[in-house]
């Protein structure tokens, strides 16, 4: 088992233990604590503790806080993927959840648990980067050596919650460490466009990443280029202009997309980061803060807090129900029929156009035993490094291959589970029994969303070299999961599921589907091109939690997922009555909870009627 050296992993709710470089790391959490308690070098250093441990969920990780991240998580898993066409609820029915439930099939109102709780925990953690910056503010350079950083991290992790907020809820109250706290209840929260939320959340990160050092002293701590990562995705939501009423994309800044060029171009040219060689090493703890992560959010295990330790909360319930595999799993967060059928690709190796009309890998029963069908097609090789296949083994687990079984409910949702965000369960750095997490880090921003938001804006900047740099950025993306060694290490060994295993041999090694990936050509439209890109940008991020904001995004989220909703209704027969309502559905409502906090003072989002 392994505890790793880290930077957040050891600050809990609104506890703390101090930040500073020689006693951070050895501090177990102390007990609670209030902003009047913490003074001095010594009270902001814990305030700024728990302002990192926001990331994690800011009112706690652990059964002993009602297990908070476990449905109201901080990697979008619900609202970023299963509210898109990547994946399914899951878990034990349409019952088990109902917030997720009707949050999938966009069912919500005002009266909706889960996106009350979202607000409210998103608003704890603001109040946390405000409370340190008061005390902070009191300070000076004789006191805290490098105080103006420790300010700055403290504005960037507030600019990241409220960047979640506005992309959840659009409408938000805005403020900073100097607005009276005791008005914030008759605050409105449409004080500021969308667009001017956003110019204010990148006017404070960029003028943090103008402080903030290129290298920390301690892993996890934000340095110059995780800002200016942050700030080059923060400027490409801002170049597509919303309609306030309709949510339709009314114009792309070209100024904005400049910026997106300029910021990615810059990390780029920092030789400290790169892709991995490998895409499965995502999921490997021991690649953690490695080349291609960025903004890592640090978890650990075995550190003394209790239960497993600072494992990732938030996928507690999407752990698989294999009997075998994992001594635990309520079998959430499952990728969705869509998802699979777009990893097919054509005789050049490119994603295959019209997939929602051609499902890939169908389960049939022949003689009581689960047989894989329609697997002709070629596919990316991703596709079972993210989705867990009947049939197929499990990562490098070679007991047995996943199960037909290890869906709890099939008649729902069929019978595919997710890897991703999950180590093997013959990994050494997994926790064995409940509630058999990992200290694996959340990946918030890597190398490869820089690549992907780069190419975005170059295509639709659209200039003479733009298109083909564009895709030269995705073919090296393309390219790392072209690296048939990988596939080979992953599926050595397939022969010992002979009878059951669906294994194609290629150059005489045996894999569990045809593998087949190209690159794209030169020349290629801007039309082609920006298909390419958000193809890419959906299989090389899938389940990440980020495809429903990419939808909304480009302005296409009606159209695709109610293409998505009447293809999977055949089979899904919970989708009889989900809609996607454009002009209401891109964000939550605002809940009848903040609305009486307001003290009615809040308006509430379009399309969901007034309170």
């Amino acid at each position: 088992m392994k505890t790793k050296h880290i930077f957040i992993g050891l600050a809990m709710v609104a506890t703390a233990t101090a930040c500073n470089e020689s006693s951070f790391l050895n501090n177990p959490p102390q007990g609670a604590v209030s902003e009047e308690t913490l003074t001095g070098k010594g009270g902001a250093e814990e305030l700024c503790a728990a302002a990192y441990a926001a990331l994690m969920g800011p009112t706690g990780e652990s059964v002993g806080a009602n297990g908070d991240s476990w449905w109201f998580p901080v990697n979008h898993w619900t609202t970023g993927s299963v509210r898109a066409d990547d994946a399914y609820k899951g878990g034990g029915g349409t019952g088990d959840g109902g917030d997720v439930h009707r949050l999938e099939t966009f069912q919500i109102d005002a009266t909706d648990g889960g996106s009350d709780g979202k607000w409210f925990r998103l608003c704890i953690s603001i109040q946390r980067c405000n409370t340190a910056l008061r005390v902070l503010n009191t300070l000076n350079k004789t006191e805290i050596s490098d105080i103006e950083s420790w300010k700055s991290e403290m504005r960037v992790l507030r600019a990241h919650f409220f960047f979640e907020m506005q992309r959840m809820f659009n409408q938000i109250p805005y403020y900073d460490e100097t607005f009276d706290d005791k008005k914030l209840a008759s605050t409105p929260n449409n004080v500021y466009t969308r667009e001017q939320l956003l110019d204010s959340i990148a006017t404070e990160l960029d003028r943090a990443q103008k402080v903030i050092p290129e290298t920390q002293p301690l892993i996890g701590r934000i340095n110059r280029f995780m800002v200016k990562a942050y700030l080059a995705k923060v400027y490409l939501y801002r170049a597509y202009e919303q309609d306030p009423k309709t949510h339709a994309v009314v114009n792309v800044n070209r100024d904005y997309l400049k910026k997106v060029v300029d910021l990615c171009e810059e990390i780029r040219n920092n030789p400290s980061y790169d892709l991995l060689d490998d895409y499965q090493q995502l999921d490997l703890v021991q690649f953690d803060n490695s080349k291609e992560m960025i903004w890592d959010i640090q978890y650990s295990m075995n550190d003394g807090t209790g239960d497993s330790g600072r494992i990732n909360w938030s996928n507690l319930l999407n752990g698989t129900n294999g009997a075998g595999a994992y001594n635990c799993g309520d079998g959430f967060f499952l990728p969705s029929q869509d998802l699979i059928n777009s990893f097919q690709t054509d005789e050049n190796g490119l994603p295959l156009a019209g997939r929602l009309d051609q499902d890939y890998s169908v389960i049939e029963f022949v003689n009581g035993k689960a047989k894989n069908t329609k697997i002709d097609n070629n596919v990316d090789p991703r596709l079972d490094f993210i989705v867990g296949r009947p049939n197929v083994r499990w990562k490098t687990y070679t007991v047995k291959p996943c199960g037909n079984d290890w869906v709890r409910q099939q008649s729902d949702y069929g019978y595919n589970t997710n890897k991703r965000f999950f180590l093997s369960p013959d990994d050494p750095n997994l926790y064995k029994s409940w509630p058999g997490g990992s200290a694996l880090n959340m990946h918030m921003i890597r190398y490869a969303h820089v690549l992907l938001w780069e190419a975005e804006a170059l295509v639709e900047l659209n200039g003479a070299d733009d298109i083909d740099k564009a895709m030269d950025l995705v073919n090296k993306i393309r390219t790392r999961a072209a690296n048939k060694a990988a596939w080979v290490k992953a599926w050595d060994g397939a022969e010992e599921f002979a009878g059951q295993y669906p294994s194609f041999e290629i150059d005489g090694v045996k894999y569990a589907a045809k593998y087949k990936i190209g690159t794209y050509p030169k020349g290629m439209s801007q039309a082609a091109a920006r298909q390419a890109v958000r193809d890419e940008s959906r299989i090389e991020t899938a389940m990440e939690g980020e495809r429903f904001f990419d939808l909304v995004r480009w302005g296409i989220a009606a159209e695709t997922m109610n293409a998505y909703i009447q293809h999977e209704r055949d089979t899904r027969v919970y989708y009889q009555n989900a809609k996607f309502t454009a002009g209401r559905d891109e964000y939550l409502p605002i809940t009848n909870n903040q609305y009486k906090f307001s003290g009615r003072n809040y308006v509430q989002n379009p399309g969901y009627g007034d309170f």
